[in-house]
C-alpha cells in the first residue's frame, strides 16, 4: 500500500475546512482535482472517508482514523525538514504548544522571549486550550508539545513534571475571610469572584468542582489576566482563586490577602506532555530542555 504525502495533506486539509472546496484551496488545487484525489484515495483503502452533501463534508469513523494518523505523519516530515534546514541543529523550526491559562499567561511568554531571542530562525503557535483538548492534540499530533497542570489520564504519552504550584484565595485587607487560616471552596461561594475570561482552564476547572457542590459560581466580572484579577480584588469589587505563584507576585506592588484554599485538587503539579522526547527534534528538545529549570515553583 503505498501513500501520497501530498494526498495525505489535502485530506488533511479538507478533513479541517467546512467544504472540500475550501480544503481545496488551501491545498492550491480545483474541487475537481481535490475530489479525484480524495476518491482515489479512498480506493486504495477500501473505505468511505468523507461524506459529501451541499452543507459540505463529514468525516467518517474511518476518516477520523486517517486523519490521526496522517497528522503524525505530517508532523514527522515537518520535524525531518526541520532537522536538515541550513541553520541545523535547534536554531531553526517551528514549535505548536498547547497549554493552560498559567503557562500562557505567566510564565511562558518569559521563557520563550530568551528562547526566541537567541533562534531568530524559530517561530512559535502558543495557543491557550482546556487540559482536555491539551491531552488530546498530542496525542493526535496536532501539536508538538502541551503544558498541563493537575494529573494526566492518558495512555501513550510521555508526561515530565516540572513544577508545583497551588491554588490560593485572593482577598481585599478588610474581607471576612480576611482572618482565616484556610477555606474551603464552599466558603467562598458566599461572595462574589472575580474570574478569568471564557475558555480560560483555569474557570472551567473551577466551575467543574463548583457543580460537584450543587452550586453556582457568582462571577462579577470576568477579565484577561491574573494581574487583572488582582487589581480587582485590591479595589474590593470581589475576590478571585489565582495560582500562588501569581498572587506572591503581585502582593508585591498590590495591597491583597492570600488564604490558603483547603481542597485535595488545589496543589497543581505541571507537566510537560510530549508523543516521544527523543523523536522531536531538535529545536523542540532544546525548549524543553530551557523550560524545565526555568519555570517558577
Amino acid at each position: 500500500m503505498h501513500f501520497d504525502l501530498a494526498d495525505l495533506r489535502l485530506f488533511i486539509h479538507i478533513a479541517e475546512s467546512p467544504s472540500l472546496t475550501q480544503g481545496a484551496r488551501r491545498a492550491f488545487l480545483s474541487p475537481a482535482a481535490a475530489s479525484a484525489r480524495i476518491k482515489a484515495l479512498e480506493a486504495q483503502l477500501d473505505t468511505r472517508l468523507l461524506y459529501r452533501d451541499s452543507r459540505g463534508v463529514e468525516v467518517t469513523p474511518a476518516g477520523q482514523r486517517l486523519l490521526q494518523h496522517a497528522r503524525l505523519i505530517m508532523r514527522q516530515v515537518d520535524y525531518l525538514k526541520s532537522e536538515f534546514t541550513s541553520y541545523g541543529g535547534d536554531s531553526a523550526g517551528h514549535i505548536r504548544i498547547f497549554a493552560n491559562t498559567t503557562a500562557v499567561t505567566e510564565f511562558l511568554p518569559e521563557v520563550l522571549a530568551g528562547f526566541l531571542s537567541q533562534r531568530p530562525g524559530v517561530t512559535v503557535d502558543l495557543q491557550e486550550r482546556l487540559s482536555r483538548d491539551i491531552v488530546r492534540g498530542v496525542l493526535d499530533g496536532t501539536t508538538d508539545m502541551g503544558i498541563i497542570a493537575g494529573p494526566v489520564e492518558a495512555s501513550g504519552l510521555q508526561v515530565m513534571h516540572f513544577s508545583t504550584d497551588r491554588l490560593v484565595l485572593i482577598m481585599p485587607v478588610d474581607h471576612p475571610l480576611a482572618a482565616q487560616q484556610s477555606v474551603t471552596l464552599g466558603q467562598t461561594l458566599a461572595f462574589q469572584h472575580i474570574g478569568l475570561h471564557e475558555g480560560s482552564t483555569l474557570l472551567s476547572f473551577l466551575r467543574e468542582h463548583v457543580e460537584r457542590l450543587g452550586k453556582t459560581l457568582s462571577l462579577r466580572i470576568q477579565v484577561s489576566s491574573f494581574e487583572a484579577i488582582c487589581r480587582m480584588v485590591e479595589a474590593g469589587v470581589g475576590i478571585g482563586i489565582i495560582p500562588k505563584s501569581a498572587a506572591v507576585r503581585h502582593s508585591r506592588t498590590m495591597e491583597l490577602v492570600t488564604v490558603a484554599l483547603d481542597e485535595p485538587w488545589a496543589i497543581r503539579e505541571r507537566s510537560i506532555l510530549v508523543r516521544e522526547l527523543e523523536a522531536l527534534p531538535g529545536t523542540i528538545r532544546a525548549l524543553i530542555a530551557t523550560l524545565m529549570p526555568s519555570a517558577q515553583t
